[in-house]
């Protein structure tokens, strides 16, 4: 288990306000759909048990993690709603999983004899949800091989298909070829499900938008929408931001750190490894206890990223190490035990996940995944006291059937 640094002037606070008050905002996007919210990757780094409870206390109707070890995670936590795998599990992981109650995601007939051994194992009937590759080519089984797939499934008792599904590989973004190739993808997932109905097969639960597709692309909201992203306050891309404008969202996480030494140094010395750059003029250094080990790559400091104190930003005075940063601070009055923000607000100055992963030539997903265990998350708003009791028959299920009710 990866040590946390509890001790260390360093810390990333969780706002589980922000995050309820986001799955608000979207829910008022949704036409009717059920809302799943995904907490894989410990809720996109910011702790997956609190961010789940507290989603789900804000109205999301059931959950959605990559592994079977996340799901037993909530489990333990005394989460009782429904839990969506999103991959299918590994045969050794398939009995561990229905026992848990998770809900696998199926896209092979191996898969689908184990999770048929398994629930002949375990008894009683277990939903699944079948996921049909309509584009993005990693992982599904695409509309040809759909009927072979749905056969072995109807072939076992204990097994239901609860749910199909599929994923939009390109709904963040806005030009003609990601907008034609999303509506490709919703129509091989309607010739799926016509050819689901052709073998008396009515999934309750049809879902396809991701975050960027339930605020982009209306119509692939079907019953059920999967959001991350925009429940911890953030949004794919510039593209989702510009077709959703009254969006409020409040990010929900902010790093900081304490000013742990200074230094007065003349111009042209050179801090940190690799003597990267000399001070433009004489000042002060200050030291910040996090690196890149922590999330803060060295690839910040080349592309110029600042940090904030006193209300102020500054830049970094040389490269990132493992375990701390540099900060050129001039002859700005600060002293040790100041408050840095690394991320998030302190004033009137925000550094943003954007800001970061713009930086970084990468994704807001990148950045709050990349935040490592050694930053101690601290809760802050109102902690849920107990999970959310909802029973396993699964709201998104009742609200999928009335929908289903309403297009008969």
């Amino acid at each position: 288990m990866a040590v946390e640094g509890l001790t260390r002037p360093a810390w990333a606070e969780i706002d589980l306000d922000a995050i309820r008050s986001n799955v608000r905002h979207v829910k008022q996007h949704l036409d009717g759909a059920a809302l799943c919210a995904v907490v894989k990757a410990d809720g996109y780094g910011h702790g997956a048990v609190p961010v789940a409870l507290a989603m789900l206390e804000a109205g999301a109707d059931g959950l959605a993690v990559a592994i079977v070890d996340e799901g037993i995670e909530l489990r333990h936590a005394e989460v009782t709603a429904p839990i969506l795998l999103l991959s299918e599990p590994p045969a050794e992981t398939m009995s561990a999983a229905l026992a848990a109650v998770l809900t696998p995601t199926l896209t092979t007939c191996e898969g689908v004899a184990a999770a048929s051994e398994a629930a002949k194992r375990i008894g009683g009937i277990s939903p699944v949800h079948i996921k049909i590759d309509t584009g993005m080519h990693r992982m599904g089984v695409d509309v040809d091989g759909l009927s072979e797939l749905l056969e072995a499934v109807s072939a076992c008792d204990q097994l239901v298909v609860e749910g199909l599904w599929t994923h939009l590989a390109v709904a963040d973004e806005d030009n003609d070829d990601a907008r034609a190739f999303t509506a490709l993808q919703l129509e091989r997932f309607d010739q799926a499900v016509a050819r689901a109905a052709e073998l008396g097969i009515h999934p309750a639960v049809r879902h396809v938008a991701n975050s960027a597709g339930t605020l982009r692309v209306p119509e692939a909201q079907q019953q059920m929408v999967r959001c991350g992203i925009v429940l911890y306050g953030e949004l794919p891309t510039e593209a989702v931001a510009a077709a959703v404008p009254g969006l409020e969202l409040q990010p929900a996480m902010t790093i900081k750190a304490r000013v742990t030494a200074i230094r007065e140094l003349g111009q042209g010395e050179r801090p940190s490894y690799g003597r990267r750059r000399p001070l433009p003029s004489a000042g002060r250094v200050v030291t910040v206890p996090i690196g890149y080990a922590d999330g803060f790559p060295r690839a910040l400091f080349s592309a110029g990223q600042e940090v904030l104190i006193r209300g102020r930003r500054f830049p970094l005075a040389g490269s990132v190490t493992m375990d701390q940063i540099v900060v050129d601070v001039g002859g700005a009055p600060i002293e040790v035990g100041d408050e840095v923000v690394l991320l998030g607000a302190q004033g009137t100055e925000r550094i943003t996940v954007s800001e970061w992963a713009n930086n970084l030539g990468t994704i807001p997903y990148e950045v709050l995944c990349g935040i490592g265990p050694r930053v101690p998350r601290r809760i802050v708003g109102r902690v849920p006291a107990v999970a959310t009791k909802k029973r396993r028959r699964s709201v998104w299920r009742a609200r999928a059937r009335g929908a289903l009710r309403e297009d008969s």
